[in-house]
């Protein structure tokens, strides 16, 4: 991000800059999770304060990183940000008994994951 202090408000620009996605994923974003609600000011310009980028930051990290989907992500923060979730996201759409090796497929999406950062 920018030399902006933490306490600063951001940008969608900025916002969309800084966890890599393009800003019309950031207002997608905003209709499919109820909490985040950042400023909007004359025209529709929105301004997301410290706690609108943290959740961004989860909602990034849910979605990309992790494996959730829209639905799962949003059941996951409306539980409590902090809680556990309850199943691996992969594993709760493998039915039980199907000789998939989980770990595996976890070590593989590790390594696509890894490969593409450093592209």
């Amino acid at each position: 991000m920018t030399d902006k202090s933490a306490d600063a408000f951001r940008t969608i620009g900025e916002m969309a800059e800084a966890l890599g996605v393009r800003t019309h994923i950031l207002r997608y974003w905003e209709e499919q999770f109820p909490m985040l609600r950042p400023l909007t000011r004359a025209g529709g310009r929105r301004l997301y304060r410290p706690d609108d980028v943290a959740l961004l930051k989860t909602i990034h990290r849910l979605l990309h990183n992790e494996g959730y989907t829209i639905k799962g992500a949003r059941k996951y923060l409306t539980s409590g940000v902090n809680a556990e979730p309850v199943s691996a996201p992969v594993a709760s759409t493998t039915p039980a008994g199907s000789g998939i090796d989980m770990s595996a497929l976890r070590a593989v999406r590790d390594r696509l994951a890894s490969a593409l950062a450093a592209a």
